[in-house]
Formats: C-alpha cells, structure tokens, sequence
C-alpha cells in the first residue's frame, strides 16, 4: 500500500509538489528560527559567565552587597583555605581567582611627561597558571590584535581602541594609579606586551588585564580575592547543578553573622541574570510556539485545499465500488508520506542555515560602537537535539490534520447522486 501511494505521489506532482514545497520552506525556517533564538541568547549568558559571574561566584557577604562598585576593602580573605575546601567539596567544577579594580592609567612621553590620560578598568587574571584555562575561556588568543599575552610580571593587556586613543605602541611604560585593599595610594608601572579587542565596546574602551600575581602586589591583597568564579564541568549553565552547588556551599555558613563570611551566588543571582534567563526560555518557546501554530496554519489550508481539490477523483472511485473509509484512510497515509518527505527535505535544509549562522554567524560590530551592555559582536545559531524533530510538528501533523478535516467530505457524498454529479 505504502509503495503504492508513494508512487502515486512522486507521479502526479499536481498533487503532491506544492505541498511538499510548502512544507519544507516552513519546517526549514522553523528549524532556523529556533536555532537562531537559542544561538543568541545562549552565547549572551555564556559571555556574562565568562567575563563577569561564572556560573557560580564565591565572595563575601560584604561584597557581594556591592559588587558593582568592586569593593576589594571587602574581599575575601584566606583563599587557599576555601580554595582547599571547594576543591573537595566540588572536583568536579574547575575554580579561578579574579580582582577587579578600577584607577586611572597615565602614559609618559620620551621625557617622562604625561601625554595622555584616561580611566581604566582592570582585569586581574590567573593568565601564569597553566591550569587555570583562563587564556582560552576569555578567547584571548583569538581576540589578540597586536602583540602577545603577558608572559612575566610586570606584563599588560589594553584595549586596542583605549591604546589607539592614548596613542600607546607594544612596549610603552604605563602606570596605573589607584587605591590598595586598606584606602591608600598605590602606583604600579607596566609595559604594554599587547592589545586586544574583545568585541565589546564596554571593555575594548578602557580594559587593563594584568596577572592576578601583579594586582596583588599592587593592592596589598596577598591571599586575598575579589571573587572566586566557578565554572561547571559541562562547560555550559545548567540551572539546577548550579543551585545545587550554591545550597551546599551556602548551608555550612548560615549560623556565621560575620559580613566577611563567604557566601556564593548562580549566575542567576546577579546582574539581573534571573529574570533574563526566564525571559530567554520563556520568549524563545513562545516566539517558536506562534510560528509553528502559523506555520500549521498554513499547512492545514494546504492540506484542506488539497483534499477538496480531488472532490470529483473520489467521486470516481466511489462510483467504482471503492468503500468510503478505505479512501480516507488512503487520503491520511498519503498526507502521512507528504508530510514525511517535505519535513525531511525542509529539516536537511533548515539543519544546513543553522550549521552556517553557527560558523559564519551575523557581525554586528558596528552597530555596538558605542553599547555598554555585554554581549557577543557575532550572532551566531546553535544546534540542539530538538531541531532534528521539531520540525514534524508543523510538517506532519498540520498536514494531516488539514487532510483529515477535508476528507470528512467523503462521508457526505451519496452514491445514488455521484453519476448525477459526473455529469456536470
């Protein structure tokens, strides 16, 4: 029967492209719309975790009240012991010092006088350690534009656009001025090993990045931290590991009133990261959801046209004795394999566009010329498991549906009056 009908469908392609046609345009930007939905918004909360909450984050109560501000009078003290305690209690999530501060970075000319000034915020990394992976989770070879990635203390990393504005060249003297952990002044010169260019305007304007070891010395913070970021072994967010972690963690200081106490966040918890994250999840399936009923729509009319269309064909086959039910359950295993064959065809193309905005993706760059906001100068989609089949809801069931509803035609039609209705 199924052979049958398939030939009966690649035959008559009056009857059958259109559809298939239709169908695969719709099942093929479906795929591509979600794809795309979840490539944007994953690689926006993918780069926040990276640059600035982790997937979790271990600071003290004091600081995190005001992280904004990058408080280091409040860091955390005795980090190797916590360093020591996470280790144990979570092997599995790989853990990194960062300091964050902010100053002023003055560049002398060839006499020693200033020629050029401007505010710097400063990225103190585990850039030494082998280990930390930090080099490579920050894309910082990548995103190198001149020079290369401090090597030995007294090293620096700018901003190409803040060494472009300040006029700096690889292996000027700068010197950072600022203030220590305990409120005094503190003076620190560094030699320009580098530029880069991060994609972001909010960090190419006026970014510092130094080894953690040098911004120690710097602000009197020996076995001290800003934070303490933690990244799970997965390499991606995932909502219940993290809170997981964070409820354990949190469970051991909950008698302890001290302000300096440590205490750990989920990427959830800051920034306003929560209500994004719902709002990802929630538009996404909602803006998927309405171009699917759409697209069914569209499909169902198909579908229905189509049956309608062969009104006088099953006039036909009833008057040669053909049952009622039998061409309507033909009707349903024919929009069966019309629905297959487009959702096959428009799922191989929609995989296809993904596969491409995944590598190639869309450069905004310049239109983030002048954002603040962190996110990521490429668009770029993702594939997941559910593009594979998410494209059958609207190419299959829609089609069948809309052939079904037309079909209920053929349960009308009186055989005493079909060779009258021949004959018209």
């Amino acid at each position: 029967m199924i052979k049958f009908l398939l030939k009966g469908i690649l035959g008559d392609k009056n009857r059958s492209l259109l559809p298939i046609i239709i169908i695969s345009i719709g099942v093929a930007l479906t795929i591509l719309l979600s794809g795309y939905m979840r490539g944007v918004m994953g690689d926006m909360i993918e780069q926040s975790a990276r640059f600035q909450t982790g997937h979790v984050k271990v600071m003290s109560r004091a600081y995190a009240e005001n992280a904004s501000q990058m408080p280091n009078d409040l860091a955390l003290l005795d980090v190797d012991e916590i360093h020591l305690e996470l280790e144990n209690d979570f092997p599995d999530i790989q853990w990194v010092d960062r300091i964050n501060f902010g100053g002023l970075l003055d560049v002398p000319d060839a006499n020693g006088e200033t020629k050029g000034q401007g505010p710097s915020a400063g990225m103190a990394l585990e850039l030494f350690s082998k280990n930390s992976g930090e080099i490579q989770r920050l894309n910082m070879q990548q995103s190198l534009v001149r020079g290369k990635i401090p090597g030995q203390k007294g090293d620096a990393l700018i901003g190409e656009d803040f060494a472009q504005k300040l006029d700096i060249k690889i292996g000027d003297r700068i010197t950072f001025m600022g203030t220590t952990m305990n409120g005094s002044m503190t003076f620190a010169d560094f030699t320009v090993c580098g530029t880069i260019r991060f994609g972001a305007a909010a960090l190419d304007r006026g970014v510092l990045i130094i080894d953690i070891s040098d911004a120690r010395y710097m602000l009197d913070m020996e076995d001290a931290t800003g934070e303490i970021l933690g990244f799970l072994g997965e390499g991606v967010y995932v909502d219940e590991k993290a809170t997981e972690v964070a409820d354990s963690f949190n469970s051991k200081y909950v008698a302890t009133e001290d302000e300096f106490a440590p205490t750990m966040l989920r990427l959830r918890d800051q920034n306003n990261l929560g209500s994004y994250l719902d709002y990802v999840d929630g538009f996404a399936s909602m803006f998927v959801a309405i171009f699917i009923f759409v697209m069914s729509i569209v499909l169902w009319n198909t579908g229905l046209l189509g049956g309608l269309r062969r009104y006088q064909e099953f006039g036909i086959r009833l008057a040669l004795g053909e049952e009622k039910g039998h061409i309507y359950r033909t009707l349903i295993y024919e929009a069966v394999l019309i629905g297959i064959i487009g959702s096959i065809v428009g799922t191989s193309l929609g995989l296809l566009g993904t596969w491409y905005m995944q590598v190639v993706g869309i450069d905004i760059t310049g239109m983030m010329k002048n954002s603040t906001m962190l996110m990521p100068s490429v668009l770029r989609s993702k594939y997941t498991p559910e593009l594979l089949y998410i494209g059958f809801i609207p190419g299959l069931l829609a089609m069948v549906l809309g052939n079904m509803l037309s079909g209920i035609g053929i349960y009308k039609r009186q055989t005493a009056t079909l060779f009258k209705e021949l004959e018209v």
